[in-house]
Formats: structure tokens, C-alpha cells, sequence
């Protein structure tokens, strides 16, 4: 069982950045995939960005491609995903997941243990 806690949330102007953290009480980090999710009010969540248990392997969501970008330390246990250009649509609670088989999926349904989130407000 991994334990996430996502941090760096809060409110950002349209055009702006913001740098999500996720912290991981386990083991071995390095055995994990991991996953950024998002869920706006009154929609589903929705995947946003993977990386792979060493960090070279990337995968996002189309919406998000040349403005996020995920990344990871495994000495740390941590994963990070830096927003750019954010958009007032990509209000959010953020999610953090991990995963320990298969591969970078988009896939909710693949991701077993999950963080508590941390509020994205993008301001227009």
C-alpha cells in the first residue's frame, strides 16, 4: 500500500504556473507508476499526465501536452507536475496516483492507491 499526499495547490491567473508536489510513504517508490488525475465540479475525473518507475517514459492527455510536465524522484519518493499556462476550464481538485503493474496508463480503473488532492483555482 502506498500513502500519497499532494501538495502546492492554490490560485493562479489564467496564463500562469503552478507546481504540484506528491509525496509517497512506501518502500520502493521506484516499483510504481505514477499518475496526475483531475476532477472539476459536476465532471468526472480525468487522467492528465503519467510517468514511468524510472521517469524516462512520459504520457499525457492531449489538453495538457507543451504546457505540464511530469516528473519524478525516486530518491525523494516524490512526483511532481509543473503546470504552465494554466487555463480557468482547468480548475480542479489535482490528484496524485500510483500504480505498481502494467504500464503508463490513462486509466482510472489502473491506479489503486490515491492521494487526497490538493485544490488548482485558475483565475480568468
Amino acid at each position: 500500500q502506498v500513502q500519497l499526499v499532494e501538495s502546492g495547490g492554490g490560485l493562479a491567473q489564467a496564463g500562469g504556473s503552478l507546481r504540484l508536489s506528491c509525496a509517497a510513504s512506501v518502500r520502493t517508490f521506484s516499483n510504481y507508476y505514477m499518475g496526475w488525475f483531475r476532477q472539476a465540479p459536476g465532471k468526472e475525473r480525468e487522467f492528465v499526465a503519467a510517468i514511468s518507475r524510472s521517469g524516462d517514459s512520459t504520457y499525457y492527455a492531449d489538453s495538457v501536452k507543451g504546457r505540464f510536465t511530469i516528473s519524478r524522484d525516486n530518491a525523494k519518493k516524490m512526483v511532481y507536475l509543473q503546470m504552465n499556462s494554466l487555463r480557468p476550464e482547468e480548475t480542479a481538485v489535482y490528484y496524485c496516483a500510483a500504480q505498481r503493474w502494467g504500464t503508463m496508463t490513462p486509466l482510472i480503473s489502473e491506479y489503486g492507491n490515491w492521494g487526497q488532492g490538493t485544490q488548482v483555482t485558475v483565475s480568468s
